[in-house]
């Protein structure tokens, strides 16, 4: 107490020796004037490991940063705009600081006095210093540098170092339950384990079992369900939903485009570097749906946030700043978001280069559009083709129209004459609308055996002749020995010598004259030897100079007009059923907003303009301020998809190994930073993001180094004295074994059943009565073929449970969910035993065992155990339950084996 006070009167004589200074007009030093009033007022809450508000002064670095919720506090050059000033000598005692007493005058002026001098701090005066932050193991490149090399030699090398050995392996079915879990979700049919049986029988030797589990994981990383399963991993991180979110929760109906993308995308191994290209420009790509991952969080639309101008930006600061977050959270394991309002307090991470970040993203706007793949393309293809059609038929029904008001006579295949006033013409052209159809061969191209063109005079002649020197031209022509072009004025008559068009039911010729004559008659014949009726054109124009002269002349207009109409409206129909192309939510991309650092986050704050850059701590690429949307989403994504970048690899292969082992080797998955945990095995860590790199970024490559290592088919059996030393399983003595997920429960159930429905993607199915809202969403119970679906397709409403797995822990895709909590409450052991859910697929379950096993009650239990379980029951198991079988029938023990611990955690 004696040294408080003598320190406290030290300080103010200090205070009052520097105050005579200061007055006196003497330049303010840090050392001598200012640190002591920090000392005095403010380091009892704001130095050390006190920091209030997060506010440190006893640090330069970090004093100038300032706090959590008002940026810097210190503003060099301006006192009056410096947040320390105004909490020093506020009116309002609820912010005043100190909180236990109000600076002297000198003090303040002190303060005003240096920031305004620019607030000098001069180098190597702080009594502590703070750790470099980007001193940290995960922002350095990864080591190449390995003396082991397999996933099994880290492990047990850590392993021994704690006086701990791996588990004895496994029992074979019990790592086939395991392995098929994990990699498709689903359990393991009887078949499928009869068929592992043979082949372990088959191969006795080490090397035949080793061939034998890689036969397995091999048929298990092929199937389509792996893509299901392992998509639902990279959905909870990347809260995927089928709603908007926030108050109003209105459904997004054309979201499950991107979540059928990811599916895709895994069944496919598309290589990771290239998958996170593809969610950041996938509309440079060719892959349209994939950049729905940039829109997947929640967002206030347009309509949803107030009018003015401040309620707008803020809205547009809020979205752009859950796309970073996405892309920073997913891809690169940090928190970037933390730094939107000041320099991150925990990794490298300034303000600047948060909006640096955001300047990649200014362009991206949450919205629908048509996806630009194959099939829109053949859509617009067939679209145009049909528009193009239907118009034809239309043009001829008018001329159909037209015709039968002249009561004109039909056309016929020896001879067809049209007369009109004389004509002043040097070119005629004869254009063929339509034409009848071969009977038998059911071919429509149009056939002129002759084409004359009378001139006018006492003596007419035929002045379309060849030998008058006029020359012929047509659309196409299909040549053969009979069909020529030459022969429709060559003067000779007859099928053997005609012309015939190249295009079915259309096409046209034209007569070039060597001079302008007067013509008024024209007569053209299909076969004037009479043996040929099929392949006349029955719809014509006849032009003589650019004057359309006259029609063909059709008896019976309203049969021909009938069936144009009837094919107008098939084509009609088509084109309607064609519609708009896929709609899909995955971003519209404008010219960008210019991106200003924001005070304290503030959009009304603005301060100088930031160029697209990346995080500095990691690399050096920047853009213009000029730079296109597009290039600047593509140079984002080179970088981070760069095998240099120290992050990439290292958070995929951890979430990998996370989805394995239930947790990571750093247990925050996506916090690799400063705040984060330090990984159990780093150098595996290391090796294994090599590796990753080094296989082409092969995702199932990953799945089967570990799948097949002993590490992973360890058994889950304990023992007490590993358990003192690593309780948590961190070193991974034995298999974690753990509860499935809720997705897994339910689809199993249903597979066991005989129910579940394979049927891949789509719009999502129905959970509740309705696919969007705030409230009042009722569970729809009845099972359906829709609804028997694997869970991931189901329609997913945002901050809402489903009403029975809901309660296993889902995410409610609210927050990005790298870890998903595990909780065992009373309402999963209620919902499990007595839902409608439940008592329904029960019931199919028994079904599909007395369809299998006959009336037989031993049969009958056998086959229920190896369905839900994987393995036959043991003697004592049949005696326990057949009592309960004979009285209460099958169902009773399906809906027990369903609630089993073997059945709902992986072994």
């Amino acid at each position: 107490m004696i040294s408080r006070v003598l320190f406290s009167f030290t300080l103010v004589a200090v205070m009052l020796w520097v105050a005579s200074g200061v007055w006196a007009g003497q330049r303010v030093d840090f050392v001598r004037d200012v640190r002591p009033v920090f000392e005095l007022h403010c380091y009892p809450c704001h130095a050390g490991t006190e920091q209030e508000s997060g506010l440190r002064l006893d640090v330069r670095e970090a004093a100038m940063v300032g706090g959590d919720n008002h940026g810097p506090d210190i503003v060099p050059g301006k006192s009056s705009e410096s947040p320390l000033i105004r909490m020093i000598t506020s009116d309002d005692d609820e912010s005043l600081m100190p909180p236990d007493g109000r600076m002297s005058d000198v003090e303040v002026e002190i303060l005003r006095k240096w920031i305004d001098a620019g607030a000098p701090w001069p180098d190597g005066v702080d009594r502590v210093q703070l750790k470099d932050k980007r001193d940290h193991w995960s922002f350095k490149p990864v080591s190449t540098e390995m003396h082991a090399t397999s996933i099994d030699e880290f492990i047990e090398e850590r392993l021994a170092a704690n006086g701990l050995e791996m588990s004895p392996p496994a029992d074979d079915l019990i790592w086939l339950r395991r392995v098929t879990f994990d990699l498709t979700g689903l359990p393991p049919t009887p078949e499928e384990v009869r068929d592992f049986q043979d082949l372990l029988a088959i191969g006795s030797s080490s090397c035949g079992m080793r061939d034998a589990y890689t036969a397995v994981v091999d048929r298990l990383l092929a199937s389509p369900r792996y893509g299901e399963r392992w998509a639902q991993h990279w959905l909870d991180v990347v809260r995927y939903a089928d709603t908007h979110g926030f108050e109003v929760n209105t459904e997004r109906p054309n979201a499950w485009p991107y979540r059928d993308y990811v599916i895709d995308a895994l069944n496919r191994d598309t290589p990771y570097d290239q998958f996170i290209k593809e969610q950041i420009v996938g509309d440079a790509l060719g892959r349209d749906a994939a950049t729905g991952f940039l829109i997947t969080a929640s967002v206030l639309l347009p309509g949803q946030i107030g009018k003015d101008e401040p309620s707008i930006r803020l809205a547009r600061q809020d979205a752009l700043d859950e796309i970073v977050n996405n892309i920073s959270q997913t891809f690169l394991g940090l928190s970037v978001g933390c730094a939107r309002c000041h320099d991150h307090k925990f990794d490298p991470i300034s303000a600047r280069d948060y909006y640096a970040m955001q300047a990649f993203v200014a362009g991206v706007e949450y919205a629908d559009r048509e996806m630009a793949g194959e099939e829109t393309q053949e859509r617009k293809r067939k679209l145009s083709s049909w528009r193009a059609m239907s118009q034809a038929v239309q043009t001829r029904l008018d001329r159909l129209i037209q015709q039968g008001e002249a009561g004109v006579q039909k056309t016929d295949a020896k001879e067809n004459v049209e007369r009109f006033e004389p004509i002043q013409a040097r070119v005629v052209r004869f254009t063929i609308h339509d034409a009848n159809l071969h009977p038998s061969l059911g071919l429509i191209e149009p056939c002129i055996d002759e084409f004359e063109i009378f001139a006018t005079g006492d003596e007419p002649r035929n002045v379309a002749l060849a030998t008058f020197g006029t020359k012929v031209t047509a659309s196409g022509s299909r040549e053969s020995a009979a069909h020529k072009l030459q022969h429709i004025n060559d003067g000779q008559y007859g099928n053997s010598h005609s012309w015939m068009s190249d295009t079915k039911g259309r096409g046209w010729v034209q007569f070039e004259f060597p001079e302008t004559v007067a013509v008024n008659r024209i007569v053209w014949s299909r076969d004037r030897l009479g043996r040929f009726q099929d392949r006349l054109p029955t719809v014509y124009t006849i032009e003589a100079g650019l004057t359309i002269e006259t029609l063909s002349r059709i008896a019976g207009v309203s049969a021909a007009a009938k069936d144009l109409h009837a094919e107008k409206a098939r084509l009609e129909k088509e084109i309607s059923g064609l519609g708009k192309g896929q709609p899909v939510f995955a971003g519209k991309f404008r010219q960008p907003d210019e991106i200003r650092l924001l005070l304290r986050g503030d959009p009304e704050q603005p301060r100088e303009l930031i160029s697209p850059a990346v995080l500095t701590a990691l690399g050096d690429v920047s853009l213009s301020p000029e730079a296109e949307e597009q290039d600047r989403r593509r140079a984002l994504a080179q970088w981070i998809a760069n095998p240099q970048n120290p992050l990439t690899a290292r958070v995929m292969v951890n979430r990998i190994w996370q989805g394995h082992f239930g947790a990571g080797l750093v247990e925050t998955p996506s916090d690799l930073g400063n705040n984060g945990a330090q990984p159990t095995h780093p150098q595996l860590l290391d090796w294994l993001a090599g590796e990753f790199v080094r296989s082409g970024w092969s995702m199932k490559h990953m799945h089967r180094m570990i799948v097949l290592s002993r590490t992973y088919r360890q058994s889950a059996e304990s023992n007490d004295r590993a358990a003192e030393i690593d309780a948590g399983v961190r070193l991974l003595w034995r298999f974690p074994s753990r509860r499935l997920e809720a997705e897994c429960i339910r689809d199993s159930m249903l597979a066991i059943s005989g129910k579940l429905n394979l049927q891949m993607g789509g719009r999502g199915f129905d959970f509740f009565d309705k696919r969007g809202g705030l409230s009042g969403f009722q569970p729809v119970e009845e099972l359906s073929p829709a609804n028997q679906r694997r869970m991931i397709y189901a329609h997913k409403v945002r901050r809402e449970s489903e009403a029975v797995f809901g309660a296993f822990d889902c995410p409610d895709a609210g927050q990005s969910a790298a870890v998903r909590r595990v909780s065992t409450t009373p309402i999963q052991a209620l919902n499990l035993l007595n839902s409608r859910f439940t008592v329904d697929v029960s019931r199919s379950f028994a079904e599909r065992i007395e369809r299998e096993s006959g009336d037989d009650l031993a049969s009958q239990i056998k086959h229920a155990y190896e369905l839900a379980l994987g393995r036959l029951p043991s003697a004592d198991e049949v005696v326990d339950v057949e009592p309960m079988v004979r009285e209460f029938g099958i169902a009773v023990l399906c809906r027990a084996l369903m609630n089993s611990n073997e059945f709902l955690f992986v072994p």
